[in-house]
């Protein structure tokens, strides 16, 4: 008995434990779906390491101008070489003493003492440390190369906006595109229930003799294109759903449930206050994105300009030494200012310059292009919307007039005034709206979506 409770027990603790270790599924608003995307989206952030390096690239840009200190330690050896500083002859000169005074036999004296007589010096091995510190003092391409480094990092950051406009777009018309596949999809389930009811009838309609084959048939080719498309629209939604999850960076086996509905998405949006909203370009990231490439290439020519200046660096040196030779003429301390002057590059610097300046009126021309491109995208993106705004209120009518035919031919074909033919062309009709009207709900969805991101309201 006790054998049966140990295992009884075990089985309970390792149920709790697979239960446990399941992965609960993901239930998400759009709201949410948008904001686990811009944290976990992969794209994204690989976006903002670029901001991070970015910003160590100013860093370093700043930290080239600041004091620089590099030691080494220097081994040599001379392989006990001697040097002799023996000076003149060994024979006795031929000097009249009585005409020197007594400097002029120090001096005799002096030589006569580094003559051959001297010991030669022996060249031992030498070992010594080395300190320089160096500070730029003036270089005009240093301060430019800072600014630029800076332009270069705003516009990094700016990438990284548009990167998350891109990701929540992208998710907001999957996240669309997913309720109305699986709205489509009920319908179409709800549709082969009831035609299958009604194929039950007219089989045992058949059956004693009240229908006829070509209705039973009629119906049966109707259901099966409904199961087919059915299976097709299936295979579509796993698709979004796969496609989904790549854009929240999620693991493909999660399961994610979507807790709006298109209702509540549409009753969100105001087709008023979008077709009447005033655009202000200059809020437009991909604008401002340009504004900034126009100052990078502004600076760029500066930095060409400065390339004609001097430089000015100071530096200081200390040499420890470790062992020495007997014959050391090197100091221990050296200081020194150095300037560098830029004479003649036979053009380089002139054709470098040149191409700055042509790259920064090229980049001046795209911005007047951005504008333009983004003035004609207002105006073509509020056609869409008025379009897709009028088709959705057409589409909605339209929809509840197929549902009202198609509910009395099937009350018709039930009593015997209809034929198969009949109900089967009232179904298609009334599927055909139906998919219409979901269609014009996602049009009218993707295209408010489209308008926030030009205004930078998404």
């Amino acid at each position: 008995m006790r054998t049966v409770k140990i295992i009884l027990l075990g089985a309970v603790m390792l149920t709790g434990n697979l239960l446990y270790g399941q992965e609960q599924p993901y239930t998400l608003t759009l709201a949410q779906a948008r904001e686990y995307a811009l944290k976990n989206n992969k794209s994204l952030m690989n976006a903002r390491d670029g901001v991070v390096s970015s910003k160590q690239k100013v860093k370093e840009t700043i930290a080239q101008g600041l004091p620089q200190v590099e030691g080494s330690l220097n081994y040599m050896t001379y392989f006990n070489y001697e040097m002799n500083f023996s000076m003149g002859s060994s024979t006795e000169p031929n000097i009249n003493y009585s005409l020197l005074d007594l400097g002029d036999m120090e001096v005799l004296n002096a030589i006569s003492q580094m003559s051959g007589s001297s010991e030669p010096i022996v060249m031992s091995d030498q070992l010594s440390g080395k300190v320089q510190l160096s500070q730029l003092i003036f270089s005009g391409q240093y301060l430019a190369g800072i600014k630029t480094a800076k332009i270069a990092r705003k516009l990094s950051e700016q990438s990284v906006v548009a990167s998350e406009q891109d990701v929540k777009e992208n998710v907001t018309n999957t996240y669309y595109q997913i309720l109305t596949s699986e709205r489509t999809l009920k319908i179409i389930n709800e549709n082969i229930k009831n035609l299958n009811d009604i194929l039950q009838h007219t089989t045992n309609m058949f059956n004693t003799g009240l229908a006829e084959q070509t209705d039973v048939d009629q119906l049966k080719i109707t259901v099966n294109q409904l199961k087919n498309s059915q299976k097709a629209l299936e295979r579509m939604t796993q698709l979004s759903y796969n496609m989904l999850k790549f854009q929240l960076g999620v693991p493909p086996a999660t399961s994610i449930i979507l807790t709006d509905s298109l209702t509540q998405l549409l009753d969100a949006t105001n087709p008023q206050a979008a077709l009447a909203k005033d655009f202000n370009i200059t809020e437009n990231i991909n604008y401002q994105m340009m504004e900034s490439q126009v100052s990078l290439s502004k600076k760029q020519v500066d930095l060409r300009k400065w390339a004609y200046a001097p430089t000015i660096a100071g530096y200081y040196n200390y040499t420890g030494k470790i062992l020495k030779t007997n014959f050391d003429l090197n100091p221990s301390h050296l200081a020194g200012v150095t300037m560098s002057v830029p004479i003649w590059s036979s053009g380089v610097r002139k054709a470098q310059l040149a191409q700055s300046k042509i790259s920064y009126d090229m980049a001046q021309r795209n911005l007047e292009i951005v504008k333009d491109q983004l003035d004609l995208q207002k105006t073509q993106l509020l056609f869409v919307y008025q379009n897709a705004l009028e088709n959705y209120e057409t589409q909605k009518e339209n929809v509840s007039v197929a549902g009202r035919v198609y509910q009395s031919i099937q009350n018709k074909y039930k009593h015997g005034a209809a034929s198969s033919l009949d109900l089967t062309q009232a179904n298609g009709n009334y599927l055909t709206a139906e998919s219409n009207y979901y269609t014009s709900i996602l049009t009218l969805l993707q295209a408010q979506t489209s308008l926030d991101k030009l205004y930078n309201k998404l």
